[in-house]
């Protein structure tokens, strides 16, 4: 495993394992500066949403040629507000318009709005059937959410992204989207820094010359599932892409996962109907 890794869909696209994600990146010059530093450093994915406001500003960094469009993998979402058949389709022109291209690998529905999320996700497969979107797929679901889609959809989404780390280990999720085909992504991998003191992950990150975030992410690449660390520094957006010259044994590992709190430190979707 590698910089380069990736993992294959249920579709049979190719996804990278390490992404950059630019959640609360400020448009304009730092998201821009980030995402050349992550390209530049080997990532060959990148993590926005039309939420997110910056959707131009990827575009705009993809066209400088830093790397060829297709070596790069785009994944983008569909907000809460612009759910529905029509307005999903809205929506979906609209991100691609500000990101100046002609498709997206990954479109995923950013959060399971009741009432909506059905009819949403067949205008999403519309979007795939047209090859507008690569592949499609859901954020923020839990396993009802992921029943209750599957119930209805023609297509089986190809990934839930949702928070995970081991203070937020949620294995029962993890093994419903596998025996389902749905990759899981993890998105918040570091706790937005709020559990990097942690004395059980300080030990594991001190044996193995590493720091507290690589580990995470590591920790997260060994349980299968795709990553996207957020950094605007470029001393930290390299140093989370160096997690693949060491491996947390099964000691380490299983120290991590007792490490669960269920604790949400983004957004927590346990109260959607």
């Amino acid at each position: 495993m590698d910089i380069a890794s990736t993992v294959k869909l249920s579709n049979g696209v190719e996804m990278p394992r390490l992404g950059l994600g630019v959640w609360q990146a400020k448009s304009g010059a730092e998201v821009r500066s980030a995402l050349r530093w992550a390209l530049e450093a080997g990532y060959r994915h990148v993590d926005t949403a039309r939420i997110y406001g910056n959707e131009r500003d990827v575009g705009a960094v993809l066209r400088e040629g830093i790397v060829s469009r297709e070596e790069v993998f785009v994944t983008t979402k569909l907000w809460s507000g612009d759910q529905g058949y029509e307005s999903t389709k809205q929506a979906f022109a609209a991100s691609l318009r500000d990101l100046g291209l002609d498709h997206v690998d990954l479109y995923l529905m950013h959060w399971p709005v009741e009432g909506k999320r059905l009819e949403s996700w067949r205008a999403m497969e519309e979007l795939l059937a047209t090859g507008e979107a690569r592949a499609i797929g859901v954020s923020n679901f839990l396993e009802r959410h992921l029943d209750e889609l599957l119930e209805t959809a023609a297509v089986v989404p190809a990934v839930n992204q949702v928070e995970f780390s081991p203070f937020l280990y949620q294995c029962a999720l993890l093994e419903h989207c596998r025996e389902r085909g749905i990759q899981l992504e993890a998105y918040s991998p570091l706790t937005r820094g709020r559990r990097l003191d942690d004395p059980t992950l300080v030990a594991v990150s001190a044996r193995h010359g590493k720091s507290t975030a690589q580990v995470l992410i590591r920790w997260a690449l060994q349980h299968d599932l795709v990553v996207i660390p957020k950094s605007v520094s470029r001393k930290r957006v390299r140093a989370n892409a160096d997690v693949f010259g060491f491996e947390l044994g099964a000691n380490d590992m299983a120290a991590l996962d007792a490490l669960d709190e269920g604790r949400h430190f983004a957004w927590d979707p346990t109260g959607v109907p």
